[in-house]
């Protein structure tokens, strides 16, 4: 174990045997960090945290301190961090806000430096979130989504499997999975780019293709359009996963710009 002495860890902190931690480093508990993680310099590990294998916490990051809530009493919530997460300079992740809850971040993801998550929001794996990008506090994220340098995203929103929003995007509505996203909210197209790196064939991709057609290149009706993606599209598990996705949406979902002209779709 590699621990500067100028590092203040607390005395109920539990290290695995090959933990890095760099000078100036702070460690309240009582948390818990896992082997092969490094945390540079500076950085900042709040109470209640767990930090699984393998991450790296950069310089200055702060992971666990308290939730930007006025509501927030000091009560005992979590902050959880799982494998081979990479989370750079001056990133800052809060804990959650009501007694019990936990902000959460899956694994493999890359939070890049000066990003903001809030209380209680979820990472799925496999995330990307860009410089100076702000995940508001509830918002859930799915696997492999890519959010975008200074992308803003309102609380309590959801933000699909393998969404990408595009830089300085904003939006206060659910982002459906597998779209492109760039503006207030406006869906794009298919993030084909993204599907093909996942590992989709064009034959997945062609009834998503379908499917956007039919409920973003236009605003209409959306229970209509629900219904004519179900008559005319074959329901592959994709596009059965974009349709629950957006009939259990509680502030509604993004939508197609007013004009039609998606060059994308």
């Amino acid at each position: 174990m590699a621990i500067d002495p100028t590092a203040r860890i607390a005395s109920n902190v539990e290290l695995s045997p090959d933990v890095e931690v760099g000078p100036g480093v702070i460690i309240e508990g009582p948390s818990r960090i896992g082997p092969g993680t490094r945390i540079l310099a500076h950085a900042y590990i709040g109470p209640y945290t767990t930090i699984g294998e393998g991450n790296l916490i950069a310089y200055g990051a702060v992971v666990g301190y308290e939730p930007q809530d006025y509501a927030f009493k000091g009560e005992e919530s979590y902050t959880i961090i799982g494998d081979h997460n990479i989370i750079r300079e001056y990133a800052t992740i809060h804990r959650g806000s009501k007694p019990g809850s936990a902000t959460r971040v899956g694994n493999h993801c890359f939070i890049m430096a000066l990003s903001h998550l809030a209380h209680n929001s979820t990472l799925g794996d496999h995330v990307i979130v860009v410089n100076g990008a702000l995940v508001g506090g509830y918002v859930e994220v799915g696997d492999r989504a890519f959010i975008s340098g200074n992308c803003v995203i309102h609380q309590f929103c959801r933000v699909g499997t393998l969404a990408i929003l595009r830089g300085g995007a904003r939006t206060s509505r659910d982002v459906p999975p597998y779209s492109v996203l760039d503006g207030d909210h406006i869906v794009r197209g298919v993030n084909v780019v993204g599907l093909k790196r996942a590992g989709f064939t064009s034959a997945q991709i062609a009834p998503l293709r379908k499917a956007f057609r039919l409920l973003f290149y236009r605003r209409g009706n959306l229970s209509k359009d629900l219904a004519r993606v179900e008559a005319e599209v074959p329901l592959t598990p994709e596009v059965n996963h974009l349709l629950e996705f957006i009939r259990t949406s509680k502030r509604g979902v993004a939508l197609g710009p007013r004009q039609p002209g998606n060059e994308e779709l």
